[in-house]
């Protein structure tokens, strides 16, 4: 999952914007001769590094780097995407959240997360500064992940008007101070704000996670629609075109998600079946399976992507239901957060290896009862071939459905896990970390299955780094 491609970013202010908005975006991207572009984590628009003939967008004469955030800009995330169609926090309002975005009149550079803990399409604790609403009305926790802090609840709630010119402040201050009781001092002496005392910790249920694609009931006389293409490169003749239908029907706002979708809102009764006519004449599919929708995979990677439709189509073929369940797709040298309840990490490829042909090795890690709002992840399994993991996401699915509902947190899956694991003794490199397995041999060095390491030639070296025979060492390998 390496050489990641150059992506421009769109600021797109919440994930939210109204369809004229949109359009402009398309027209632009048309101008710079795209026809699809993608949808970023942080609820922003990603065009790509080429256009569709291969020429790099920054040679256009139409390009023009304003209308890309800068390298340091950071796009605020929040969950106004699932009000009015998820649960949702009594007190809060769709209004609520636009009042509070109109209130950033400044670029940030921390990534800010706006959200109510009682939905789950929305990570909680993904961003920088993390603004979780509470019980009161019009007061929020906030959760600080601060570069070069460790993580910590600010001590008091936050009130709804001062989010903004709270959150401009830390970004100016945090990195004068390191300690959080010195910087809500310094804020409390250069803001005037409506701070509350928290009198109860946060507490976030577990809840699985929402089926959002398709045509839904929305109220009484309305529908919201969710759309998802796999790849993440969203046509922008049909969404040109979906555009102008919500302008001449009255719809006011187009919503981004973080799993690279986006979600109409407030859809008439009587629109409904014009819209369905719109999608079924672009043949666009609006029921996915629940295998494809839960991922989270880096934007443009198409190793990732490749590894999710192998995954996804063991799955389908083993009548697995992953319902409820997130996943994602990351690398061990870029992992910076996690926010699903599985992770399949791609090991880094050893320095001193790194000219050599090698196989890419996964770790799989799960959240703590397999609830992301934890923050607590637990590694499953390490250092396995792709083949293999299908086989481990199965029984971890199965741990997850058994265990669901249980509120004993002791009831951890490791104990699951120890009933099934087989010890076996290999030799691995010290330099490459390369294993030889009596059981398997080794085909390149025409070594067959069933040899024992001391039955091997004396001139035998490692397949890979071609380490001498001595550079093994003999080591314990569990299969789960």
């Amino acid at each position: 999952m390496n050489n990641e491609p150059l992506l421009h970013r769109t600021y797109i202010k919440g994930g939210i914007l109204s369809p004229v908005e949109l359009q402009q975006i398309i027209e632009y991207a048309q101008k710079l001769n795209l026809d699809t572009f993608h949808f970023g984590s942080r609820q922003d628009i990603v065009f790509p590094l080429k256009d569709k003939d291969g020429k790099i967008l920054k040679e256009h004469d139409s390009f023009d780097s304003s209308f890309f955030t800068s390298e340091n800009q950071q796009n605020i995330s929040c969950s106004y995407v699932s009000i009015d169609i998820f649960d949702a926090t009594v007190w809060l309002r769709g209004t609520t959240y636009l009042y509070v975005l109109e209130e950033f009149r400044y670029n940030p550079t921390l990534k800010i997360n706006i959200t109510d803990p009682k939905q789950q399409m929305v990570p909680l604790f993904s961003g920088n500064l993390n603004f979780i609403a509470s019980p009161h009305e019009d007061y929020w926790y906030l959760y600080l992940k601060l570069p070069g802090w460790d993580e910590v609840y600010y001590p008091a709630l936050i009130y709804t008007w001062d989010i903004a010119k709270i959150a401009e402040a830390i970004e100016k201050e945090y990195e004068k101070v390191n300690d959080i009781e010195v910087l809500f001092q310094l804020l409390n002496e250069i803001l005037d704000t409506n701070n509350r005392i928290i009198e109860k910790p946060l507490q976030v249920a577990f809840n699985p996670f929402p089926y959002y694609e398709g045509m839904n009931k929305m109220g009484i006389n309305q529908y919201w629609l969710g759309l998802y293409w796999r790849n993440n490169k969203y046509d922008l003749k049909f969404l040109k075109m979906l555009c102008e239908f919500c302008v001449e029907h009255r719809i006011g706002k187009i919503c981004l998600t973080p799993w690279k979708s986006f979600v109409i809102k407030g859809i008439p009764r009587e629109s409904k079946l014009a819209l369905e006519k719109l999608l079924g004449q672009s043949g666009i599919n609006v029921r996915h399976s629940a295998l494809e929708l839960n991922w989270h995979l880096p934007v443009g990677n198409t190793k990732a992507l490749e590894l999710k439709k192998f995954l996804v189509m063991n799955f389908d073929q083993n009548d697995i239901s992953t319902y409820g369940l997130t996943f994602s797709i990351t690398t061990h040298q870029n992992q910076k957060s996690y926010f699903t309840s599985i992770v399949i990490e791609e090991n880094k490829t050893p320095e001193r290896i790194k000219d050599f042909v090698t196989r890419s090795t996964y770790n799989i890690l799960y959240a703590r009862n397999f609830d992301p709002n934890t923050r607590n992840y637990i590694v499953y399994a390490q250092d396995i071939d792709q083949i293999d993991l299908p086989g481990l996401l199965l029984e971890l699915t199965k741990a997850y459905f058994q265990n669901l509902g249980s509120e004993k947190e002791g009831q951890s899956i490791e104990t699951i896990a120890k009933k099934e694991v087989l010890e076996i003794d290999v030799y691995q490199c010290k330099d490459c970390k390369t294993i030889y397995d009596p059981t398997i041999g080794d085909a390149l060095r025409e070594i067959p299955e069933g040899t024992d390491f001391k039955d091997l030639p004396t001139d035998y070296n490692c397949s890979l780094c071609e380490a001498p025979i001595d550079n093994f060492e003999k080591t314990i390998l569990e299969i789960v």
